[in-house]
């Protein structure tokens, strides 16, 4: 018998017998690993969290009580016991499951995070707005050991410390974030996992205190005293004691009854409980086991039974590839250049970097706002650091890049990886602010290259400029096959491309990979008698405002096109140096809405938001039939 078909929501696993939720588990795994083998997605971290969720949701009675996830891609067994069973052959599918956690999905996911470390603060709240009302659900944060190295947890967990509401965090300590776990916190969490006296000596020294003969309170404050020191010496630090939480564990989070036994404990306690859960990350499939970091997301497919990836035929680089190699070719020529990433080491090709270069490459942890504050502190002592993070994760550092870095006028580089629609991540993954949000800072420079040829020359650029400092953003995955120059040379700063002059119809203005579909658009246009210039950008801070004034002057209109949010990307700059230089050409801007857009195939998402050639087609000839309504001269006769 299957059980996990039967699983219509957690009410249906309450006084299981552990052997039936055993049962589950291994059901739970087998559906992951086929779901994500065919549709991609996040494997290793949900294979890691079965028994976990299974005691969660056995103990605890969800939605009534809460159960916050920090960041969803540890979740995928949660949605399967919480009536996602049927549909779950949707993850991550156009229409289908996110790949994340959403309110609107179930009444089970209480909050939704694609970025790590918001559970704590989430459930905090969450607590104490239960206290204000009078009510008595139980709210557990679930979060990992590489998310509890960002800063916004590590403020939550000072907050509860000193609360003393009802609250139960759950660490779920694998050791791995993506890459493996750096820094000073996993150290210690690692002490634990392999302190067994700790425990014993923990659990004995009340009894043996309390047998000591005439002990009056005078002595029993002493020997409370005397009893805190004895920690120490056992185990240095007491974090989570100290700060104010009790500490219960660790517990081994593959053992569904001990799990069970240690929730049914902290749901009793009326102050803050922290639950040190030890967990496999993959556990229960020998490849995810064996490769823990490589296989904590699956872009595209992979055979179940061997955990080997379907390889694409033509074998195109990545940017993230091509990044990496110009990367180290640079600090190859240069021995100041060095390499920040957070926690992101092989997402963003730094860990290739360090292989090369160890004593030059910090991977600081799931810490952005440091990650960009550090690199501060190595330009201002004379080094050119090279700061690469996900565009959707470098918005956790905004402060830091404006009154750490530009404020100073450092040279700091920001690499943008996954810049505009990553796809299949959805909402919180995708790369739609970074120009709006880093534009209006005084000093920024701002590169979009077009292909993996103008990328390399991209990070040279921008390790060229000694005046402030330089972001260039590129997407995720394969280029576009062109020829990576062996030495590439810096682009022009602030100086645009013609790429196509077909005639003054219209000038199409594009930024990043829409370029390619822009000249596309222009050989569909020429067919039609209509003729159009095509112009790369390649900046939008500093724009080539002549370059833009002059052919904007000459043409019946202009279409800006972006892979970037409308409000205050490329085409709202192209609008600014426009109306400043009293151009009245008629402008239309294609880019990202005024939304959030959820996951889905990329190229589909780009066609369905008319930023490809078909798209980019019909906004000039619906321009250019407004020029002609509003009377403007026609501008057909071409150069």
């Amino acid at each position: 018998m299957k059980w996990l078909p039967q699983v219509t929501g957690p009410q249906d696993l309450q006084g299981l017998s552990v052997d039936a939720l055993r049962e589950i588990a291994a059901e739970i795994r087998e559906t992951i690993v086929e779901t994500v083998a065919k549709n991609g997605g996040h494997l290793g971290a949900s294979l890691g969290t079965v028994e976990l969720t299974l005691a969660l949701h056995s103990v605890f009675r969800s939605p009534e009580d809460r159960i916050v996830w920090d960041t969803g891609h540890q979740a995928y067994g949660h949605k399967l016991v919480t009536g996602r069973f049927r549909e779950f052959g949707s993850l991550r599918q156009p229409g289908g499951l996110s790949g994340f956690l959403k309110r609107r999905e179930s009444p089970h996911d209480q909050w939704e995070a694609g970025h790590a470390g918001t559970s704590l603060s989430a459930a905090l709240g969450m607590a104490t707005a239960r206290d204000l009302r009078g009510e008595q659900y139980a709210v557990a944060a679930v979060i990992g050991d590489g998310a509890l190295t960002a800063g916004l947890a590590l403020e939550a967990l000072n907050n509860i410390g000193q609360s003393h509401t009802r609250l139960i965090v759950v660490l779920n300590d694998n050791g791995m974030s993506i890459s493996r776990n750096v820094g000073a916190l996993p150290s210690y969490l690692a002490r634990l996992r392999t302190e067994p006296a700790y425990l014993r000596f923990r659990e004995d020294l009340n009894w043996i205190l309390q047998r000591v003969p005439l002990i009056g309170p005078a002595m029993a404050r002493t020997v409370g005293r005397v009893k805190d020191g004895l920690k120490q010496l056992v185990l240095p630090g007491m974090l989570f004691e100290e700060l104010g939480l009790i500490y219960l564990g660790p517990i081994d989070g593959h053992n569904l009854s001990a799990m069970q036994e240690v929730l049914q404990k902290a749901a009793q306690m009326d102050r803050p409980v922290l639950c040190h859960v030890v967990t496999v990350k993959g556990k229960g499939y020998a490849p995810t086991e064996e490769k823990p970091e490589a296989s904590h997301s699956f872009g595209g497919t992979f055979d179940p039974k061997t955990g080997r990836v379907h390889k694409k035929a033509d074998g195109k680089p990545t940017y993230t590839g091509v990044f990496a190699d110009a990367l180290i070719a640079a600090a190859a020529a240069d021995p100041t250049v060095v390499a920040i990433t957070a926690a992101m080491g092989s997402g963003t090709g730094i860990d290739r970097f360090a292989e090369r270069f160890p004593q030059r490459a910090f991977d600081v942890a799931l810490a952005e706002q440091h990650a960009v504050t550090f690199a501060a502190g190595l330009c201002a002592s004379g080094l050119r650091p090279v700061v690469a993070i996900y565009s959707t994760f470098l918005q956790r550092a905004y402060d830091e890049i404006v009154h750490d870095v530009a404020h100073q006028n450092l040279p700091v580089v920001f690499a943008l990886d996954r810049a505009g629609i990553v796809g299949d991540d959805g909402a919180t993954h995708q790369g739609a602010f970074d120009i709006a949000y880093l534009r209006h800072i005084p000093g920024m420079g701002i590169l979009v290259p077009r292909d993996e040829a103008e990328l390399a020359r991209a990070v040279v650029t921008a390790l060229a400029r000694r005046d402030g400092p330089t972001a260039f953003r590129y997407v995720r995955g394969e280029g576009v096959g062109v020829q990576i120059p062996e030495h590439p040379e810096p682009i022009p700063w602030g100086r645009g491309e013609v790429l196509a002059e077909q005639g003054r119809d219209c000038l199409i203005l594009a930024i990043g990979p829409q370029c390619q579909e822009a000249l596309r658009a222009a050989a569909i246009l020429a067919e039609e008698g209509i003729g159009v210039t095509v112009v790369d950008a390649r900046f939008v801070k500093p724009l080539d405002t002549e370059l833009i004034v002059g052919l904007a002057s000459a043409c019946g209109a202009v279409v800006t096109v972006e892979e970037h949010a409308i409000q205050g990307g490329f085409g709202s700059a192209v609008l600014e140096a426009l109306s400043a230089a009293r151009v009245c050409t008629r402008t239309c801007i294609l880019g990202l809405p005024d939304t959030f857009i959820d996951h889905g195939n990329r190229r589909q998402i780009l066609a369905d938001l008319g930023l490809d050639a078909a798209g980019i087609a019909a906004a000039v000839r619906q321009s250019l039939a407004a020029a002609a309504d509003e009377g403007r001269p026609s501008l057909r006769h071409g150069f």
